[in-house]
């Protein structure tokens, strides 16, 4: 609160800028908590291109692939699939395995919500991370 001390009569026009500060430095402290808070986007990992000189035997390749193709028909390592049966499929593959990893592959010219619908039908499956395979990362660019 303000005082003024002395003899004037007169009106006094001083503000009081002590509850400004306490009200500035409440919004302060929340805007701090609330900040490490807010969401983040998808976490994606980008496929690495294999080694050139030594391909892995074709059993220990694990890599799980969902191409979409530009028909919206869904394969999962070249095994034709549909929606429904992505996520049991999914989770027959995973359940030994305790790296969690799919990459999805898109057609150019699809429209991204088709990939998101595959994305979310993997996440939905209980899978870690989700890997976005481009066409310059096909070709090891």
């Amino acid at each position: 609160m303000g005082m003024q001390v002395g003899t004037s009569k007169g009106a006094i026009a001083e503000m009081n800028v002590v509850p400004l500060i306490d009200i500035l430095l409440v919004l302060l402290i929340i805007f701090m908590v609330i900040t490490p808070l807010t969401p983040h986007g998808l976490e994606a990992i980008a496929p690495q291109p294999p080694d050139k000189n030594k391909p892995p035997p074709p059993e220990q390749d694990r890599t799980v692939v969902i191409i979409i193709e530009k028909d919206k028909s869904m394969k999962l390592n070249n095994e034709s699939t549909d929606e429904q049966r992505l996520g049991p499929r999914l989770d027959e593959i995973f359940k030994t395995r305790a790296e969690r990893v799919v990459f999805v592959k898109g057609d150019p010219n699809l429209e991204f919500q088709y990939i998101a619908r595959a994305i979310d039908i993997a996440k939905g499956s209980g899978i870690d991370k989700v890997g976005l395979m481009t066409p310059k990362v096909e070709l090891g660019q």
